[in-house]
């Protein structure tokens, strides 16, 4: 499966993922510049994507305590989600998310 990821610059990267892993565990091992410093734990939001529009119904909205955590950055958006929080499966193969400035390592 395919997730296009728009780096914060403008520059959009395709990567593949497997199904069942975290969108995180895909940008991670497609070597992006993603912080998530947690490696996965929900304990930061330093994994921070939007997701686009037309994916937000299929991907789902956070929960309380994503939001919460996400709710502390200067970047979220009503698209907001933590990328360790997102799980792939087949109904997400072409899933279009920009990987937000405060989770971007560069």
């Amino acid at each position: 499966m395919k997730i296009t990821v728009t780096l914060p610059g403008g520059e959009a990267v395709i990567v593949d993922a497997k199904a069942g892993a975290s969108v995180m565990e895909s940008l991670r091992a497609a070597g992006l510049p993603i912080r998530a410093e947690c490696g996965g734990a929900m304990a930061c939001a330093t994994c921070h994507v939007a997701v686009e529009s037309d994916w937000v119904s299929k991907v789902g909205t956070a929960g309380d305590e994503e939001s919460d955590l996400l709710g502390e950055s200067d970047y979220c958006t009503s698209n907001s989600r933590l990328a360790c929080q997102i799980i792939t499966k087949d109904s997400l193969d072409g899933l279009c998310i920009t990987l937000q400035l405060d989770a971007f390592e560069g």
